[in-house]
């Protein structure tokens, strides 16, 4: 680890080091904390006030609030038929993918080069969901190793190792980021990928962006601050890239948070003080958005029955869930506590390799009219996977996304387009007619006139057919 600062690689320890240390615990050989380990490590912040943490500090109140409220804002964002289809935002990464990555990282493809063959894998992943059917696209980030990786390098305040491997789950492992000072927000992080993937499609394509809260919960924390310091830092960061985005034309940015639950204290009465500052990053990061910029956050990997209150706190436009081997429970749920936003429960399992049938997908989904849950408004009722498809195989997601199609196709048949009275509005052929919202032709026409991030190809869908 060579690469590291040599005061980082101090306070390091690894394999070897954490077992001498136990085995000097062991012996009782270890001598208290002097003086001198508060100059090398800072002095750690008070445990039990921090727990009790309720808000950012630092942070302006009037940041943490979208300017229109979501009744008045969802309008005039993009509008889809009953149950629109999507997907959470990976695709898989093929050995050609991971060889693209060795070569650049070895020195033998240059950067420039390797831009150019990431946009054919983009442009691949365009081309399979414009031809199953899909209403709203992603890029489907083949340039990302790893969720919280792929932020955190590009991040000031942050390192890596090359060799601190932790298991994920199964067979897979990350290196977490070692949040070593401020973090700050250095350059656009995805705006490059997001206009290659736009200009290849007239339907609105998804930014991606890891929220703060996961970010920090799967990263190395420092010790001389709080949680709650860090988490209003990356806020502050995300919440610029954010705005970079919806500059470029991107009308849907999904933020997703799939490790909020797991950061709650293990004592109960510490939740209140967690779940206030989390939601709060959460915001922070979000809040820049306009009216028209639909904001949509994904959460898996637990249930969410007793922290409603703060899901609902977020403010998303869309919610999208881990859901399909639940048993709906948290529709259910959803629907019991009145849950009124957009929603995307997850209608197959992304961990197998098994292909959804349509007869299966469209029972899944008529659970969801049963349920209840957004009393009928269909249209804001979503049909994606579970999670991302970056451990699935191409020859597993193209029939499982058909057939995902497909079932939505058959279930807007069976209840009609009809939303509380109104119908999508729709184009030719029946497609529905996606809307930028206010100002989305001007952001659209902004964004083709000025070179993207990286010198690619800014989004040029300038031909009416997404406003």
């Amino acid at each position: 680890e060579g690469h590291l600062p040599a005061e980082l690689l101090a306070k390091l320890s690894f394999a070897v080091q954490k077992l001498a240390a136990l085995a000097a615990l062991a012996s009782g050989s270890i001598t208290p904390a002097d003086a001198s380990a508060a100059a090398k490590w800072g002095c750690p912040p008070d445990g039990a006030a921090d727990a009790q943490t309720e808000c950012l500090p630092g942070v302006d109140a009037a940041l943490l609030k979208r300017s229109e409220s979501y009744e008045e804002r969802r309008p005039k964002q993009p509008q889809f038929h009953a149950f629109p289809t999507s997907t959470i935002g990976s695709f898989p990464q093929t050995a050609e993918v991971r060889r693209l990555r060795t070569l650049l990282r070895n020195g033998s493809l240059s950067r420039l080069d390797y831009e150019r063959l990431i946009d054919q894998q983009i442009a691949f992943a365009i081309g399979v969901q414009e031809a199953v059917g899909i209403d709203v696209l992603v890029h489907g980030e083949p340039e990302r190793t790893d969720m919280v990786e792929y932020f955190g390098v590009q991040l000031c305040g942050l390192a890596f190792t090359l060799q601190g491997w932790v298991q994920s789950y199964g067979s897979r492992y990350v290196r977490p980021p070692i949040i070593t000072g401020d973090v700050t927000f250095n350059a656009p992080m995805t705006v490059r990928e997001f206009a290659v993937a736009q200009q290849l499609t007239t339907k609105p394509v998804k930014g991606m962006l890891t929220g703060p809260v996961t970010i920090l919960n799967w990263s190395f924390p420092r010790k001389d601050i709080s949680r709650a310091a860090q988490a209003a830092q990356l806020g502050l960061a995300l919440r610029q890239e954010v705005d970079a985005l919806q500059n470029a034309g991107c009308c849907i940015i999904q933020v997703d948070e799939p490790a909020l639950r797991e950061g709650l204290p293990l004592k109960k009465d510490r939740w209140e003080g967690y779940l206030g500052w989390a939601v709060d990053a959460f915001r922070l990061s979000t809040s820049v958005a306009k009216p028209s910029v639909q904001v949509v956050t994904h959460l898996c990997y637990s249930d969410f029955q007793d922290i409603m209150a703060a899901v609902d706190a977020m403010d998303a436009d869309v919610l999208t869930i881990e859901n399909s081997r639940s048993g709906d429970a948290m529709v259910v749920a959803l629907a019991a506590a009145g849950y009124s936003k957009d929603l995307g429960p997850g209608v197959y399992d992304v961990h197998s390799p098994q292909i959804p049938d349509v007869d299966w997908l469209v029972e899944k989904i008529q659970g969801f009219v049963d349920s209840g849950v957004l009393k009928g408004r269909f249209d804001n009722v979503w049909v994606n996977p579970d999670c991302g498809l970056k451990t699935r195989r191409w020859a597993e997601v193209i029939p499982s996304l058909r057939n995902m199609v497909e079932a939505a196709a058959i279930m807007r048949a069976r209840v009609g387009s009809a939303s509380n009275g109104g119908a999508a509005a729709s184009g030719k052929n029946g497609v529905p007619i996606v809307r930028w919202g206010s100002g989305g032709k001007e952001a659209a026409a902004a964004a083709a006139a000025k070179p993207a991030v990286g010198g690619a190809p800014a989004p040029s869908c300038t031909s009416g057919c997404c406003w």
